[in-house]
């Protein structure tokens, strides 16, 4: 039976892509922006980067006035919420999104996973593998892209070919890119990972400082937070909206 909750992760083995920004970024985008009905679960045991976040944003949204303002405006416009976080583990990350889904007033259109950025945690693959949509981060540094391309090739001819998954697609999309190198470079590396029988997204992602900032006591702009969608000036050109677009074209939303 086919669910009404599509499954995403933003999934690769190196660390230091941006699995977990996107992450966020995506999410707080399209259910703030975009009216989306969104969840996250986080099962990047223990860490769990994207809860010890929520906990810093509801901390400055409680105790700043400024921030209690933003919330308030912000809310009363979009008539919802901010947006679950789950703490969970990778072997219990299915179950727990059956059981948010199972006990929401309302439908939720999508629930993103963050997992370990390693296929050896225990219950990782098993995840995966019940995953609608997988995208992969991937730098043009080689070790990065070597590790990346690993990581896909194990997906999809493990899971994804042989049809032991739920995985609809798998898409890598290029991250942290240098406005220095060349557009050659990047059109003979995507030559090379389709012959591998994978996908490369279209949107490339600039190198920028934006991503990192977050919410704090200065009250500057910021971009990642789990309870406000990223600041529309620090969008532009960062190429995040492209990336939702084309998104939303694979995933049918």
């Amino acid at each position: 039976m086919e669910r009404e909750t599509l499954f995403i992760a933003f999934s690769t083995q190196k660390g230091g892509v941006g699995k977990t920004a996107f992450t966020v970024l995506l999410s707080s985008y399209m259910h703030y922006l975009d009216g989306k009905s969104v969840a996250v679960i986080d099962c990047d045991f223990p860490q769990h980067s994207i809860m010890e976040m929520r906990k810093r944003d509801s901390e400055l949204v409680i105790n700043d006035p400024f921030y209690k303002r933003m919330a308030f405006n912000q809310f009363r416009e979009i008539s919802g919420k901010a947006y679950p976080v789950i703490g969970s583990k990778p072997a219990d990350a299915i179950q727990d999104a059956e059981k948010l889904i199972a006990g929401s007033e309302t439908k939720i259109d999508i629930i993103f996973f963050d997992l370990p950025g390693t296929m050896n945690s225990k219950g990782v693959v098993m995840t995966l593998r019940e995953m609608d949509y997988i995208f992969s981060p991937v730098s043009a540094d080689r070790l990065v892209l070597a590790s990346t391309l690993s990581f896909a090739s194990s997906l999809n001819e493990n899971l994804i070919s042989v049809g032991k998954s739920r995985i609809k697609a798998l898409n890598l999309f290029w991250t942290m890119v240098d406005a220095r190198e060349k557009t050659p470079l990047y059109d003979a590396y995507v030559d090379a990972i389709e012959e591998l029988g994978l996908s490369v997204l279209k949107t490339h992602i600039p190198d920028t400082k934006r991503f990192r900032r977050e919410m704090d006591e200065t009250h500057r702009a910021f971009f990642r937070s789990t309870v406000f969608p990223p600041d529309r000036q620090l969008i532009k050109g960062t190429r995040v909206d492209e990336l939702v677009t084309e998104i939303y074209q694979i995933i049918n939303v």
